[in-house]
């Protein structure tokens, strides 16, 4: 057997000395308070029946794709699914990609040009840092959620011979906090520059229909690019890029993520679609993980844990608590009694930041809330 890298042994060394060794979870039947499954779709019967039924109406039994879409893969459930997604999100077109890593390497990677500017919040997502690394364009991160700082940066690269890209998320995945996306939108006009917002958070929790906190705000056409991700709010797999036409047409062309990989399956696509469908159909669940959500905020404030909640009104609640290993030692004994509560370490965030990450969602009981809530205060004081 051939041995391993030293080098590589001994990083991982330095993940066990820190407490930050990653393992894989084991299933669980907790509370869930740990999911991206904002609405329950992932666990709905009746989407599952509803997609099975679909792909039979349309006689498509497939259970792959066969291809990249630039060859055999683009089955019909794409045109139907993508026009469907473009109108549920007032865009021109939408580009489906296998995940929300995918589209956002490939938007990154293949749009800002060699003179070009990027500039993204410090706290943005790996997959759009990862992008931005593969691009040939120029970066430069702003402080957090900082406009000021940001306008700084826009007026020390602004040039007639490079365009520049700002780069944000409407719901930041760690903190669950948002920018001044009306002051963002307006800035970025205002100098000429070109928008793109991940919404990856936002689908499902926001908006009379869940349609993401740009349309929420209006915004929808003050944006360049938005990337709608669908193992969040929507329970399923996959994620689009909406935008123009001319933009769709570049990325079939040159983003490397769409064109250089299999397709995602009928039954994938259906999935989607017919998750699209329920999100428009019941609102319902949406109001109910709204009403949760200022739920959990007033009793954290009634049970004296507000001061250490990064403040917000998302899905996504993070109790900072510092160190790796005392953040482990309470998440550890929450979901020792029942609740699926996630210890969020460093580096996945920066050192001194490590959380407990709450995630809220439609089917949580406000007895759930309290309870968990009480009992973070009795392991903590």
């Amino acid at each position: 057997m051939k041995r391993f890298p030293p080098s590589l042994s001994h990083k991982i060394e330095q993940r066990v000395q820190s407490n930050s060794f990653r393992i894989l979870p084991e299933p669980n039947d907790l509370v869930d308070f740990a999911s991206n499954d904002y609405l329950g779709f992932s666990k709905s019967e009746a989407i599952f029946n509803q997609t099975h039924q679909y792909l039979l109406n349309h006689g498509i039994i497939k259970n792959g794709a066969t291809g990249s879409r630039l060859l055999s893969g683009n089955h019909i459930v794409y045109k139907e699914s993508e026009e469907y997604i473009a109108q549920f999100h007032e865009a021109e077109t939408a580009l489906l990609f296998n995940s929300g890593y995918d589209a956002n390497v490939g938007f990154f990677s293949a749009v800002p040009q060699r003179n070009d500017i990027i500039l993204y919040d410090e706290y943005s997502h790996a997959s759009i840092r990862d992008g931005i690394r593969l691009s040939n364009a120029k970066s430069f991160k702003f402080q957090h959620n900082d406009l000021e700082d940001l306008e700084a940066l826009v007026f020390k690269y602004k040039s007639e011979k490079s365009e520049i890209y700002i780069v944000t998320e409407s719901v930041f995945s760690m903190d669950g906090d948002s920018p001044d996306l009306e002051k963002l939108a307006a800035l970025s006009e205002n100098n000429g520059c070109y928008l793109v917002i991940d919404e990856a958070h936002a689908l499902g929790v926001f908006g009379e229909k869940g349609q993401g906190l740009i349309q929420d705000l209006n915004l929808q056409d003050k944006v360049f690019a938005r990337l709608m991700t669908f193992g969040k709010g929507l329970g399923c797999h996959g994620a689009a890029i909406l935008g123009t036409q001319d933009l769709k047409d570049y990325l079939v062309n040159f983003a490397r993520s769409f064109i250089y990989t299999t397709a995602l399956s009928p039954h994938s696509v259906a999935g989607i679609l017919i998750a699209y469908k329920n999100l428009e159909a019941q609102k319902s669940e949406i109001q109910n993980l709204k009403e949760n959500i200022l739920h959990f905020n007033q009793e954290k404030q009634r049970i004296g844990l507000k001061q250490i909640f990064v403040r917000n009104k998302s899905a996504i609640q993070s109790a900072i608590l510092p160190g790796n290993e005392k953040v482990k030692a309470i998440a550890k004994k929450l979901q020792e009694n029942g609740f699926d509560v996630k210890a969020i370490l460093s580096p996945t965030v920066p050192e001194n930041q490590e959380r407990l990450r709450f995630c809220l969602h439609s089917f949580n009981s406000k007895e759930e809330i309290t309870n968990v809530l009480e009992m973070l205060a009795r392991f903590l004081f």
